[in-house]
């Protein structure tokens, strides 16, 4: 195996699935809701994941105050007892970034529900935390890694970034 070392300004981290394994937690919160409005859970899973609330509401059910909706769906998230575990070997990755680099978490959930997981999760608190809401439009929109990099100084050709979602690269 060869290995191959190279440097960056920073990395950058979106946090659902990359730091956080909150998948059982979405997928039960959507899929309530989806069988609530009378939608295909399986439809509306298969474009949730990577993006925030209102806009997969919107996406799903465009009648709806996405906005409401999303409210009340953030709030269930949050109050959800329900454990998110660490992804494998992410803390590790979070901590070389901390102590190697600039890093930000970019992630399409809400500010409260990002710092609530990541603390969860032993995280150190990010430099620069990216939340839904922060920016104007979400993921695939490349609004919040552009900010991040800019709160960092950094060009975007000198960073790295962490994403599991189709949606967030």
């Amino acid at each position: 195996m060869t290995l191959t070392s190279f440097e960056v300004g920073a990395v950058l981290f979106d946090m659902d699935g990359t730091l956080v394994d909150s998948t059982p937690i979405v997928e039960r919160t959507w899929t309530r809701w989806a069988l609530e409005r009378h939608l295909d859970p399986q439809a509306v899973l298969a474009f949730a994941h990577g993006r925030p609330t209102a806009d997969t509401v919107r996406m799903a059910a465009p009648e709806l105050d996405a906005a409401t909706e999303a409210a009340r769906l953030l709030v269930e998230e949050e109050l959800d007892p329900t454990p998110t575990p660490i992804i494998p070997g992410a803390l590790d990755a979070v901590l070389i970034a901390d102590r190697y680099a600039r890093w930000a978490v970019i992630t399409s959930a809400s500010r409260k529900l990002a710092t609530l997981r990541l603390t969860m999760g032993g995280y150190p608190k990010p430099p620069i935390l990216i939340s839904a809401d922060d920016v104007l439009k979400g993921k695939p929109d490349p609004e919040g890694f552009l900010r991040a990099i800019a709160e960092l100084g950094v060009a975007a050709q000198d960073s790295v970034v962490f994403e599991d979602t189709p949606a967030g690269l």
